[in-house]
């Protein structure tokens, strides 16, 4: 062979060993990778292949599955459908042809289509006996009563929340969002889904349906936030007792500024208790507070009830914000629910919760397990402990300090007979100058006469008549609080 065509030869060997390599490459290294890439439509059309599995509320289905292919819809077989779509769209997300999925069933949507790899056995098994692949089930801890009893107190209201859990094991209860939507609106693939999805998009709607308010949305949380600071001051010695006397004066200026921090009317103030100060909600007291206490000690505590964290539920939940820069005005605003301070809907929840849990904070969670195509079960949440933000002791006495707001404070619309009730309103100003209309708040749980608490609430409405003052809570939340807490008992009895 002369030297040209040894040299051809060569580099056509070398070509030949590159394309090899890249074949196997691509066969072995990526082919996980490549095959649930979320652009290789086969994903997609094996998504749709068969009928998902459920999403499961107290032993029924919320969704289910519609064969679109007799309809000449592309090449995808079974399209999702919802009962209730617009009540559960914070729980469940959506399962779209065009648009994929989100929340629960983007996170499991292995074991919704039985692509699992848990579920290999049992697919391999059904493969040999030549039944069809089927999806598996994931089951909530969801309490359907509860969810539309928030779902529709909020609906009265315009814009809001509601967050409801379980104290004594972190699992979720309720979980509502206004406005809503309906996943089934755009769960298939046509020009009618394709415009029902840009309908919903902010930009086109500015207030913003898809937005998860309970999980993904901060506000300030105002006086809700008090309790947060009561239980910093018990848990760091600076109060020991709800009937000491806080020596707060009247006016009371904050720390390095000639600002007077105002309460919010006539309100009985000066040198309060503990308990009077949560009871009418004084601004002056747990500012005082937050002062005394310094920044490190109230972000302490803070991070204790989980502020400065995600949460997972496994659905992510926003980080809320107790700001660690601050000088002693800013520590005194901010132990009011004020100047950087934002929650979500669940994380004050969460506070409520661990109050009513004495003094101890559970995991939240929402899927109780997962089970097979056959129902057994592939998984099951083993409720966890969090943190502990109070000891027994302490927590006794915010609760009664709570107790004491519902019997004869700002909390008296929250009152359910035969049931004690503890909670704590809030009106979280917010815009330019306080320019905008509040929020109104409310946090509680519920306890039997056994003296059990099966539920802690939170609820957030973003607008409506409110007034400039505590009682907005008591009037515009406080309401759909009890009703969540009263659907959650009876559905126990």
């Amino acid at each position: 062979m002369n030297k040209p065509l040894r040299r051809i030869a060569i580099f056509c060997g070398l070509l030949v060993l590159a394309l090899l390599l890249r074949d196997n490459y691509i066969q072995y290294v990526q082919a996980d990778t490549l095959r649930t890439d979320s652009h290789n439509r086969r994903v997609a059309i094996e998504r749709y292949a068969t009928p998902r599995g459920n999403i499961i509320v107290d032993g029924n289905p919320i969704t289910g599955a519609t064969e679109t292919k007799k309809n000449g819809i592309n090449d995808f077989v079974y399209k999702r459908t919802y009962k209730d779509g617009a009540m559960w769209a914070p729980v469940t997300g959506y399962a779209s042809q065009a648009f994929d999925a989100s929340q629960l069933e983007k996170l499991d949507d292995g074991i919704l289509t039985g692509n699992d790899d848990r579920l290999f056995f049992r697919n391999t098994l059904d493969m040999v006996t030549g039944k069809p692949k089927q999806g598996g089930n994931v089951v909530t801890t969801l309490n359907a009563a509860a969810q539309k009893a928030a779902y529709k107190g909020l609906l009265s209201r315009g814009k809001g929340a509601v967050a409801a859990i379980n104290p004594q094991t972190g699992a979720i209860l309720a979980l509502a969002s206004t406005p809503s939507y309906d996943p089934s609106s755009f769960a298939g693939n046509t020009n009618t889904d394709a415009k029902a999805w840009n309908k919903l998009q902010k930009k086109n709607n500015p207030d913003d349906p898809m937005l998860n308010r309970a999980l993904r949305e901060t506000y300030p949380p105002g006086s809700t936030f008090k309790v947060v600071t009561a239980a910093a001051a018990l848990e760091n010695g600076l109060y020991t007792t709800a009937e000491q006397h806080t020596d707060t004066p009247l006016p009371y200026i904050l720390k390095g500024t000639r600002t007077e921090l105002k309460n919010e009317g006539n309100i009985p103030c000066k040198n309060a208790t503990m308990r009077v100060a949560l009871k009418v909600s004084c601004n002056t007291v747990f500012g005082k507070i937050g002062a005394d206490l310094g920044k490190d000690k109230m972000q302490e505590e803070a991070e204790k009830f989980g502020f400065n964290s995600e949460q997972l539920t496994p659905v992510r939940s926003n980080a809320s914000v107790f700001p660690k820069k601050m000088d002693d005005a800013q520590t005194a605003l901010s132990s009011i629910g004020q100047f950087e301070t934002a929650a979500t809907p669940l994380q004050m929840a969460m506070v409520a919760s661990a109050v009513a849990n004495q003094g101890t904070l559970m995991k939240p969670y929402m899927v109780d397990k997962l089970q097979a195509p056959n129902l057994d079960v592939i998984s099951q949440t083993e409720p966890e402990k969090m943190s502990q933000p109070l000891s027994e002791a302490n927590a006794q006495i915010l609760q009664s300090m709570m107790e004491t707001v519902v019997k004869e404070g700002t909390g008296t619309k929250a009152q359910i007979s035969g049931v004690t009730v503890g909670g704590k309103t809030g009106t979280a100003q917010h815009g330019v100058a306080n320019s905008e209309k509040p929020y109104a708040w409310f946090i509680s749980y519920a306890k039997l006469p056994d003296g059990s608490s099966p539920v802690a609430v939170a609820v957030v409405v973003e607008d409506g008549s409110a007034s400039r003052d505590d009682i907005s809570g008591g009037g515009l939340a406080a309401p759909i609080a009890r009703d969540v807490m009263k659907a959650v008992i009876d559905s126990k009895k």
